[in-house]
This record gives structure tokens, C-alpha cells and sequence, in this order.
């Protein structure tokens, strides 16, 4: 039998974790509903952004909000080229989907293997030092990092939750998602759209490498090997098109990997998250969210 407190230390640390994963997610999501492109090359901007990130705070010194600033801008213009001259030629030249899957498979695998090239094999570090001031709550341990990663996050999805829900660039992205030739009829302009959407990811993908960062040291082909991984299982078992589903599914990733340590080696953990995937694609092709939000609607009817 566990202890209350065991238990409840283990998902605050699941819940800490779910940060970045849920920045991942979203990330991920977003571009595949409004793009339409499984965009596996998300790895790449990740590596990009982590690694400029490093250029900026460990190789030339440069002040920690500069650093920050400048490696966002970095990122978003990477993940602009990759939809003006990767994927919005593919479009044009009507390329079917295997050919986007197959591009950004080629594009995660080059630019991680550049880092490995550049940088070494070895993990690297944004700051010397990966600690963390320590506050004990009812037993519970909750370091600083704990509560900024959480903090940053939920004011990040927060404030892209009313872009899309509440602007008329939210709706441009929704209009474009569901028909772009329809959209483009009453003015949005797709391409710029895509741009947008490209855009939004990339910061996403920027802070959560960020905060993933500064809790822990990162191999180059970490993003492709690890984070995508959870990122891509989180977008299916939401459903695809279910953005602010995908981070939910994230976080549930995020506790059912912090709680199966108490049954699983760390080493076997992974297997869980496939192991779901293959349930969800089996029983739920339409994700599992999807189909428990129709469930209860068609429960609260018939009733």
C-alpha cells in the first residue's frame, strides 16, 4: 500500500512535468489542424531553438531575457521557412501526404543530426546549474521550477485559448482548417495563415525546450526520439483537430508516466505510452476524446 504522501508527490511531479509536454502537444496539434501536415519536422524547430538558446546563454554570454527573445526569433523565422519553402511547395505542386510525412521525417533527422555534428554527442545544459530552490507543502516537494514551468504554461495556452476562441485571426485559423478554397473566397489569405500557425508552434516548441532546459540536460536527438513521441501519441489520442484536447492528453500522459514507476522500471516506461497509442488507433481511430465528448452528447439527448 502507497503512502497518501508518495501519491500525492508523485502527481505534482506528474502535473510539473505535464508543462512542456502540453506545449509539445499543442504545438503539434495546431499545425496539423490548420496546415494540415503531421509536421514530425516540429523536432527540428526544437532543436533550432534549444541550441540558439545555447549559443546565446552559454557560448557568447548574452543576458538571459536577450537570449530568450532572440531564440524565439530564431525559431519562428526556421519554422516560417520550413512552411514558405518546404511545405507551401508541396502544396503547390499538389505532393500527396506521404511526401509532407517523408520531408519532415528528412528535416527532424538532418537538423538533429547537424547538432550532433555541431555540438556532440553529449547533453548539454542551458544554464551551469540545473537546480532549483526546494518548498516543502504538506510534505509535498514543489521546487521553483515546478511553479514557473506550471505558471508560464497555463498563461501561454491561456492567452493562445482567446486567440482562437475570441479573434478574428482565431477564426481565420478555424475558417482556413475546415475549408482553405472556402476560406480564401471571403478573403483569408491561407498562406498567411499558415504562417501564423507555423509561427504560434514555434514559440510553443521554444518555451517548453526552454523549460525543458532548465530542469534537465538534452542529448540533440532528444526532440526527435522522446519529446515528439509523446507530442504525436497526446494529438491522437485527442482526436485530430482537438488542439486544447491534445495538451489535456498530454497532461494525462504526464501522470500516467510520473504514477507507473510505481509498477514499471523507468527504462520500461515509454512502452505504456505505445502501448496506449495502439489501443486508442484500434478502438478509438477518432481519439479518445472525441469520442467520450460524443458519448455524452448523445447520452444528454437521448435523456
Amino acid at each position: 500500500m502507497f503512502s497518501s504522501d508518495i501519491l500525492l508527490q508523485l502527481a505534482w511531479t506528474g502535473l510539473a512535468t505535464s508543462s512542456f509536454y502540453m506545449l509539445f502537444a499543442t504545438a503539434f496539434a495546431l499545425v496539423l489542424k490548420v496546415n494540415q501536415v503531421w509536421n514530425f519536422g516540429q523536432a527540428a524547430l526544437m532543436v533550432i531553438g534549444y541550441f540558439s538558446c545555447y549559443i546565446f546563454l552559454q557560448i557568447l554570454d548574452f543576458f538571459p531575457l536577450w537570449a530568450i527573445i532572440l531564440s524565439i526569433i530564431v525559431t519562428v523565422f526556421a519554422g516560417c521557412c520550413l512552411e514558405k519553402y518546404g511545405f507551401g511547395i508541396l502544396r503547390e505542386r499538389k505532393s500527396p501526404p506521404l511526401t509532407f510525412f517523408i520531408f519532415s521525417i528528412v528535416i527532424a533527422q538532418f537538423f538533429v543530426f547537424l547538432a550532433e555534428l555541431t555540438f556532440g554527442t553529449t547533453p548539454k545544459t542551458l544554464y551551469p546549474s540545473l537546480s532549483s530552490k526546494i518548498n516543502l507543502f504538506y510534505g509535498i516537494v514543489i521546487t521553483n521550477w515546478d511553479l514557473f514551468a506550471l505558471i508560464s504554461s497555463i498563461i501561454i495556452m491561456s492567452v493562445l485559448y482567446f486567440i482562437m476562441k475570441k479573434t478574428k485571426l482565431g477564426y481565420s485559423m478555424t475558417a482556413v482548417s475546415d475549408n482553405p478554397e472556402l476560406a480564401e473566397m471571403y478573403g483569408i489569405k491561407k498562406e498567411y495563415v499558415y504562417l501564423i500557425s507555423i509561427s504560434i508552434s514555434s514559440i510553443l516548441l521554444f518555451w517548453g525546450m526552454y523549460l525543458f532546459g532548465t530542469k534537465a540536460s538534452i542529448f540533440p536527438s532528444t526532440p526527435l526520439l522522446q519529446l515528439l513521441v509523446f507530442a504525436v501519441i497526446a494529438t491522437i489520442i485527442a482526436g485530430i483537430g482537438n488542439v486544447f484536447g491534445a495538451a489535456i492528453a498530454a497532461v494525462f500522459l504526464s501522470l500516467l508516466q510520473a504514477f507507473s514507476i510505481l509498477f514499471i522500471p523507468s527504462k520500461w516506461q515509454i512502452l505504456i505510452a505505445y502501448g496506449l497509442i495502439f489501443f486508442i488507433i484500434l478502438f478509438f481511430p477518432k481519439g479518445l476524446i472525441i469520442n467520450l465528448s460524443a458519448f455524452k452528447t448523445k447520452k444528454n439527448k437521448s435523456s
